[in-house]
């Protein structure tokens, strides 16, 4: 079951967090990392851990950093509790936020050639997501109790770019 005060933020946070904690910093830049998942807004990697820690889901520690102390968060067994919960819960398909399909959905009314053009420059993104998700793999390997699991999404994400890959040739030839 799923908790109120729990958002999929939230979940992902945790996750995130995992066995050896991260600091603020660290998720933003695992978000980024693979960018492809990165779909909450920068503050929000340091606001929502400092908002777990204060419900008891993650405990906040200091540790030295560059140039001043830094925050690490660490889950409680609330936290391990929610996530074992929240885990047995039944799932849908969380809803699709797509640019690509929104400019099809448009073509009709803004002309196929802008649409298309505009679809071509979408190549350029997803080679960079694929080099991404190819840094992506090698990590996961270094997490060996992970691995199983990044890979899996790893592989999820590769048929994710490829299906924007398909949309783009399957465009309709112009008349």
């Amino acid at each position: 079951m799923s908790r109120p005060e729990l958002s999929l933020f939230s979940y992902e946070v945790l996750g995130l967090v995992g066995e050896t904690g991260a600091g603020p910093h660290d998720l933003l830049q695992m978000a980024r990392r693979g960018r492809i998942l990165d779909w909450a807004g920068e503050s929000q990697y340091y606001v929502e851990p400092k908002r777990l820690a204060k419900l008891g889901y993650l405990e906040a520690r200091q540790e030295p950093g560059r140039t001043r102390p830094r925050t690490v968060y660490s889950l409680t067994e609330q936290g391990r509790g929610a996530l074992h919960e929240w885990a047995a819960t039944p799932l849908t398909v969380t809803p699709l936020k797509s640019e690509p399909l929104l400019r099809l959905l448009v073509a009709d009314l803004v002309g196929e050639e802008a649409t298309r053009e505009a679809l071509e420059t979408l190549r350029e993104d997803l080679a960079d997501l694929s080099q991404r998700l190819d840094a992506t793999e090698m990590a996961a390997e270094t997490l060996p109790h992970r691995a199983p699991y990044l890979l899996a999404i790893n592989r999820f994400l590769r048929g994710y770019v490829a299906l924007h890959e398909e949309l783009i040739d399957a465009l309709p030839e112009p008349d």
